[in-house]
């Protein structure tokens, strides 16, 4: 698949190793940083999804996007694992659920800018209505994360790991290095990190990128 991923807002905050640990499945080791595992909330709109072969179809190739994700190894590969996506559009959430296994929610969303200051809202729909109301201000000029900083560490992931009935699965993604720039501003609410069982901590680390056109290839088992 092809898609656009624009002004994306990447939040963390630390987790104990084991806590994280203790919320994977077998085949999956969470990697860490500085002795900590980390929790991300990654905000941000897609355009442009489209199969290899052929057009986005309108209505189901732009919505917002909202996951809660943490960094993980498996057979010796880094990766990312998904506790929650969130999505503005139904179909979406039951292709991504049924093709990749990914735990996708439909949800309400919206995202607005004005200059450099952007807010991202959502609600989860159904009993718990978990969601977002997040603003933040970005500044300073884009550039790539330095490599082996944790900048890098964080973003510069280009493997997704799911389960697909009780199968490991592991999904290959391509896209240019993201060119960073600072966030010096949060404000705002959310539930979804407490949702997916890590009650909400002060951000730790934050940064935005405008956007990157994303190649997203088909899931294969992961081995061992």
């Amino acid at each position: 698949m092809h898609q656009k991923w624009h002004e994306l807002t990447f939040l963390h905050f630390p987790v104990a190793p084991e806590i994280v640990q203790a919320a994977l499945p077998v085949g999956l080791e969470v990697e860490t940083y500085d002795g900590q595992a980390w929790i991300g909330l990654v905000l941000f709109r897609m355009s442009g999804i489209r199969p290899a072969c052929g057009p986005a179809l309108p209505w189901i190739s732009a919505f917002p996007e909202t996951n809660v994700r943490t960094y993980v190894v498996a057979d010796g590969v880094p990766g990312v694992w998904f506790f929650s996506l969130e999505a503005a559009r139904w179909l979406a959430c039951r292709v991504a659920r049924v093709a990749f296994g990914l735990p996708y929610f439909h949800a309400d969303m919206e995202v607005t800018r004005v200059r450099d200051r952007l807010t991202y809202v959502s609600r989860r729909k159904g009993s718990s209505g978990a969601g977002t109301h997040v603003t933040v201000e970005v500044s300073g000029e884009a550039a790539p994360a330095e490599p082996g900083s944790f900048d890098f560490w964080l973003v510069e992931r280009y493997r997704l790991l799911a389960l697909r009935k009780g199968v490991l699965m592991s999904g290959e993604v391509r896209h240019e290095p993201y060119q960073l720039r600072a966030v010096h501003r949060v404000e705002g609410e959310q539930t979804l990190t407490a949702a997916a069982g890590f009650p909400g901590q002060p951000w730790v680390h934050q940064t935005f990128c405008e956007g990157v056109d994303v190649e997203v290839f088909a899931p294969t088992r992961v081995c061992g």
